[in-house]
């Protein structure tokens, strides 16, 4: 099963893909009346928006973490946390240069 390896790229590859899980779930439960396209149309132009959501969206990051280190899979929860990382330094330069 998936969640019994204990590699550093599973990490990173759950580290990318559960927030973008976490944002198309923000979506259906505020924006699910407004198309995809609409919903990141207003992402776009309310950049402080989009960093609430990206903080959102790793939190999700942060359970999927905790899981791996209390099944003390530490090279997988090393991976999953370099992705937050990236997340993070991503939305704070959106946040500050554009």
């Amino acid at each position: 099963m998936i969640f019994k390896r204990d590699d550093i790229k599973l990490g990173v590859i759950l580290g990318c893909l559960t927030p973008i899980i976490g944002l198309f779930g923000y979506y259906f439960y505020k924006f699910s009346r407004f198309t995809i396209a609409e919903f990141f149309e207003v992402l776009i132009l309310q950049k402080s928006l989009l960093t609430a959501i990206v903080s959102l969206c790793l939190i999700c990051n942060a359970v999927v973490f905790t899981l791996y280190i209390n099944a003390q899979k530490d090279k997988t929860a090393k991976g999953v946390f370099i992705a937050t990382c990236l997340y993070a330094l991503a939305s704070l330069a959106v946040k500050w240069f554009l």
